[in-house]
């Protein structure tokens, strides 16, 4: 089964439902109309763009990129293609020359639909042709290949460079069939439900999960071209939406904003995310009146291995992501592979119960077969993230693996340390990266993007420490601190950690620098 016939059985069975709403402040940003865009509407363009890519030879095996932002086109165009058995790949709007290098050449795209003023850009790239999506496709080359094959998806590229993902029909299928399985407080009522969300296309949230879950229940997707603090809850109540979804960063922005008078008029009843910040995670549910439910999943997992804290009673407030289901195995690892005791931190092992441990996986990075066997190294996958899971086998985020700083035998996480700095007033950003130290191995060294230019540096790094040392152990708060003018970051926002621990050792002698490690001192 094709996404495409998933999407044509959703047409035929709920032909008069929304299934696109594009709002008036997304249209206003992207030149287009207004309005929704109905199921019986969407096929019909669907299958005429579909005849036209067919009859130009466009098939299986054949990858074809899509810069089109969070517009309708985006996904007509990706359906239309998938009905002739091509694969598409997304391309974040963000990227630049050399970005788009790397990218048009590994994932060997012969086509690119994109908005014409990036034509220049990608043909620059190397992509052989460029067409605007209201323009008729060239002439297929030759070429045909696995059918099975529905998308390649690249990772954000924080340790490294982006990996192509190969993702499948069946990859993004069960992204939606497993939303519909769920259940507890993020039930799905089929037929009714609207769905809103400002996260990219072009990332595996937004395009397996919320576009299959709504197709596959008939229901209606509201896409943002961004996410907008000062007009969201007016987005919330003209969209209608019933359910929400959320990066971690969201809730903590709505909740530094005065009260909007829409924060509660409305008919949410969930929002599904992960991230959020710890601190603001219960007071952000009393003041908008629904839960924020936090989940666990990865490009590479799918949702053949997904964790969320869906089902009562929750644990919130303390980063737990729930509990494994039925369909899940996970294992919690030592260093050395041994199993990890309860309450021990460790590295999050998971697998697909049953005959076929990777269903609803990745199919495997392009081009990179050792990476691919490396991360299923044992039969598991290993996901990089380190957890902790109580006597009562709740999961708690901790941190990325190669984000932990080890001091003086203690671990740190780096975004436990990231996420008090950030929140003084003075921090509009923040990286942690671990540098090294002769005496304790690595010392915590915080890069900060002041909200205003710092007129005496030390002081301020003087007030930061105490700030975290008021608030985290002794050895958790900064022993560096660097002002910089902006972070490494990935085109989704993400610290590109590589990059950050590399700025860190450079400015390590830079004499800018302010050293804090005087002030780290152990609290009676």
């Amino acid at each position: 089964m094709q996404v495409y016939d998933a999407f044509r059985a959703a047409a035929t069975q709920w032909p008069e439902n929304d299934f696109l709403l594009i709002l008036p402040e997304t249209a206003a940003a992207y030149a287009i109309a207004p309005g929704p865009i109905t199921y019986r509407a969407a096929l019909a363009c669907i299958d005429a763009l579909a005849t036209t890519y067919r009859a130009a030879g466009w098939r299986a095996g054949h990858r074809v990129g899509l810069l089109l932002q969070n517009r309708p086109d985006f996904i007509l165009h990706w359906f239309a293609l998938n009905a002739c058995g091509a694969s598409v790949v997304p391309i974040n709007p963000d990227l630049r020359s050399a970005e788009l290098e790397y990218l048009v050449g590994h994932s060997e795209m012969t086509l690119a639909v994109a908005l014409p003023a990036r034509a220049a850009d990608l043909r620059a790239a190397g992509v052989p042709a460029v067409i605007a999506p209201s323009d008729p496709p060239p002439i297929a080359p030759p070429g045909s290949g696995d059918g099975s094959e529905c998308a390649l998806l690249y990772t954000s590229g924080t340790t490294g460079l982006p990996k192509g993902c190969i993702l499948s029909q069946t990859y993004f299928l069960e992204a939606g069939r497993w939303y519909h399985r769920m259940g507890g407080l993020c039930v799905l009522n089929p037929g009714t439900e609207r769905m809103l969300t400002p996260l990219p296309l072009f990332h595996m949230n937004a395009m397996a999960v919320s576009v299959l879950a709504m197709v596959l229940g008939g229901g209606c997707l509201i896409l943002l071209d961004r996410f907008h603090p000062s007009t969201w809850w007016d987005s919330v109540a003209a969209s209608r939406a019933t359910c929400v979804h959320y990066l971690g960063v969201m809730p903590a922005i709505l909740m530094a904003a005065p009260v909007h008078p829409s924060e509660r008029a409305h008919g949410v009843r969930f929002g599904f995310g992960a991230g959020v910040d710890r601190t603001l995670h219960a007071p952000a549910e009393e003041r908008f009146g629904f839960p924020l439910v936090e989940g666990w999943a990865m490009t590479e997992t799918g949702a053949g291995a997904t964790i969320q804290a869906n089902l009562e009673p929750r644990i919130v407030g303390q980063s737990c992501f729930g509990k494994t289901d039925d369909f899940v195995e996970a294992r919690i690892v030592r260093d050395d592979g041994s199993e990890a005791g309860p309450d021990e931190v460790g590295e999050l092992l998971v697998r697909h119960r049953g005959d076929d441990p990777r269903y609803g996986f990745f199919s495997g990075y392009l081009k990179d077969s050792a990476a691919t066997e490396a991360g299923w190294a044992g039969g598991w996958w290993h996901s990089g993230d380190l957890v902790r899971r109580d006597a009562e086998a709740r999961l708690f985020f901790v941190d990325r693996k190669k984000n932990m700083i080890r001091r003086s035998g203690e671990n740190i996480a780096a975004v436990e340390v990231e996420a008090v700095l950030l929140r003084h007033p003075a921090v509009q950003a923040v990286g942690v990266a671990a540098v090294p130290d002769a005496l304790r191995g690595d010392e915590v060294f915080a890069c900060i993007v002041p909200r205003e230019p710092a007129a005496d540096r030390a002081a301020l790094a003087g007030s930061l420490t105490a700030w975290c040392l008021e608030r985290l152990a002794y050895y958790k708060a900064p022993g560096y601190v660097a002002f910089v003018a902006s972070l490494p970051l990935t085109g989704t926002n993400k610290i590109q950690r590589g990059n950050l621990k590399d700025l860190a050792r450079d400015l390590l002698a830079d004499a800018s620098t302010v050293d804090t490690r005087p002030l780290k001192k152990r609290q009676a």
